[in-house]
């Protein structure tokens, strides 16, 4: 018992010096004076995960398609903005995109940039509802342990980013006068790239659910899950040139950078496998000639297909007859009204 108190302690003194060497700017900013309000959200999101679909259990989904164009579009124009904000913040300010200290200075690019980067933590909360969406339209399959672990740790690590690293050049500044030296440029530059594909994914998502009429023109949807791949690629190359040129950021923050890197790559490149590339295994017909996959009959951009020996009367003459193979219910979100549920979003 005595050993945990102390480690509580340690805890408590460790965060106290932490604030001392916080971003003042930041300080009265919404949700950045404690950590609490960023803990509570995320706590009030893990119970949701776990009472929500309990609660959904024995009832209809619900349909929220006018919500989720609502929702999904106007992503869109946030992340836009946070794009839009960061270049042209970044480019006034002369930031390089290898390696920027930050500056913890009242310049009017210095604030412009920090208050993109605060916009960019608060999408992070928002995102939170992509599960309560889910959940309602009883989209259960859709909240993987990817899902979850993504979404929980984004959130909870960019109020660290924000509280600390929101600033841009720490000019003339020695190593020792500052015991947290930090990168500017794994802030903006990570920040400026999840933005842009934030943009392109919830345009995705948006057209989708709008429905079948739109969702058969949207062929590209597997390719979100490539570049979202490929950004982490890019994240890693980026950290590790930071490191061979000795850019002035704490190392164990660059290898702990890499390392949750690599998580994503494992979990995205499981996701995009099991997704498009793992050939399924044909079921057994099932009682009646029925094939069923996962308790659900197949199905083609949201509208049953008949069987080819199904009675088709044409022009008023009876064709091949033949038994008519009736199919389940519409999966995936297209036959629920819901568009735009599938897939998945970083």
């Amino acid at each position: 018992m005595e050993i945990v108190t102390h480690l509580i302690n340690d805890t408590i003194e460790f965060y106290k010096w932490g604030l001392t060497i916080a971003d003042k700017r930041v300080e009265k900013w919404p949700l950045m004076s404690s950590p609490l309000p960023t803990l509570a959200i995320s706590s009030m999101y893990l119970i949701f995960l776990w009472l929500g679909p309990k609660y959904m259990q024995n009832r209809e989904p619900f349909q929220l398609r006018k919500t989720l164009i609502i929702y999904n579009f106007s992503m869109v124009i946030l992340n836009f903005f946070i794009f839009k904000e960061l270049f042209l913040a970044a480019r006034a300010a002369g930031y390089s995109y290898i390696c920027q200290p930050v500056n913890y200075s009242d310049d009017e690019n210095e604030v412009r940039v920090a208050a993109a980067l605060w916009w960019y933590y608060v999408s992070k909360g928002v995102e939170y509802l992509d599960t309560v969406f889910f959940i309602m339209r009883k989209k259960f399959n859709q909240v993987s342990f990817l899902h979850v672990y993504h979404h929980c740790t984004m959130f909870t690590l960019w109020w660290i980013g924000i509280k600390w690293v929101a600033g841009g050049q720490c000019d003339g500044v020695s190593m020792s006068s500052i015991p947290m030296y930090v990168e500017k440029g794994w802030a903006f530059f990570g920040a400026h790239m999840n933005a842009a594909i934030h943009v392109i994914m919830y345009l995705y998502y948006g057209l989708a659910a709008f429905g079948p009429n739109i969702q058969k023109y949207l062929w590209w949807k597997k390719y979100l899950t490539i570049i979202q791949m490929i950004q982490f690629h890019v994240t890693i190359g980026h950290t590790a040139l930071s490191l061979y040129i000795d850019c002035p950021f704490p190392h164990w923050m660059h290898w702990a950078l890499i390392g949750y890197a690599i998580t994503f790559i494992i979990l995205f490149g499981n996701f995009y496998y099991q997704t498009y590339r793992r050939q399924p295994r044909r079921e057994a017909p099932a009682k009646g000639g029925k094939a069923v996959t996962n308790g659900v009959a197949p199905v083609m951009n949201g509208v049953s297909k008949l069987e080819e020996k199904q009675t088709v009367v044409e022009n008023g003459r009876r064709k091949r007859r033949g038994r008519a193979k009736r199919e389940g219910v519409v999966a995936s979100g297209v036959g629920r009204g819901g568009g735009g549920g599938g897939g998945w979003r970083w």
